[in-house]
């Protein structure tokens, strides 16, 4: 998870722009309600589209088809800065990362739109899936990883992840002292393993017991982040429901999200198809907003 660019108006936009004040009042309407002035990105390798062709920046694995930038495609937006990083997590809003500068370093007091993808890394979940695969090798019919993370009746995971919602809490707050004015969307992670329970040993050596224990770790992670948006009065993108049924174990073609092997994106992260599916879900939610 785990792991600056700007547009202007172009010259077509600002003809279109005055073409506008012509239009139908709907149509006026309409075009004013899905324009966004600044938009920023924020997150992580699920956010930055690692392996995803063409990529911009090799150091973070941030692509040009990720989901911010369909986004931003996808709608007028006349500034958009993607400093999304592979490997990110809460500390790396404030904090550098390698050579890449804070992240929320790029919010202006003018930023109008906000996306933040980020607390897979905060919680390790590369790692955790990690160690469900050794484990998974030794006791495939059982459910090793899950009773290595719960031993002595300590959940390990649900310290973790409310650990990361008090980051959340703090990164949000930070957000709207930078960009008061800005709609923030804290968006959600997509579908890793099958909603059903099942697995696909074949695919990814997770043990029988382990896959619906990994899947229900994520949407306890997804519902802390969005208690966690509505505390801090930023609204959650939900890019989990729409993605069941094409979860790792699916086919080439099916699937948004790649095994462990990934062919077209890294291992274990959304493909060019997911990247797709969750800026459907992020313009969504920007729509709802300017209505």
């Amino acid at each position: 998870m785990f792991g600056k660019k700007s547009l202007t108006l172009s010259a077509a936009a600002v003809t279109a722009a005055v073409s506008s004040l012509l239009a139908t009042p709907a149509a006026h309407a309409s075009a004013r309600d899905t324009a966004v002035g600044h938009y920023v990105a924020l997150g992580d390798s699920y956010t930055a589209g690692p392996g995803i062709p063409n990529q911009t920046d090799a150091d973070c694995g941030r692509s040009d088809r990720n989901y911010p930038t369909l986004t931003a495609a996808a709608r007028t937006v006349a500034a958009f800065t993607d400093v999304s990083c592979a490997g990110a997590t809460t500390a790396n809003m404030t904090g550098a990362q390698g050579a890449a500068p804070p992240q929320l370093d790029a919010l202006r007091p003018e930023t109008d739109l906000v996306t933040l993808g980020i607390g897979g890394n905060d919680i390790n979940v590369s790692g955790i899936i990690g160690r469900c695969v050794i484990l998974g090798r030794l006791d495939p019919g059982g459910s090793p990883c899950k009773a290595s993370y719960t031993l002595a009746g300590i959940d390990q995971l649900a310290g973790r992840i409310a650990a990361t919602g008090d980051k959340i809490d703090a990164v949000l707050q930070e957000i709207r002292r930078r960009s008061p004015g800005a709609d923030v969307l804290v968006v959600g992670y997509p579908v890793i393993m099958p909603d059903d329970g099942s697995n696909c040993y074949a695919t990814v050596p997770i043990a029988k017991g382990d896959a619906p224990w990994l899947r229900d770790v994520e949407k306890r992670l997804n519902t802390m982040l969005a208690t966690r948006a509505a505390a801090g009065g930023a609204r959650f993108v939900d890019t989990y429901t729409g993605s069941v049924g094409h979860d790792l174990c699916k086919p080439l073609g099916v699937r948004w999200m790649e095994p462990m092997e990934g062919v077209d994106s890294v291992g274990l992260h959304p493909n060019a198809s997911g990247h797709q599916a969750m800026s459907t879900a992020v313009l969504t939610a920007v729509d709802a907003a300017r209505r």
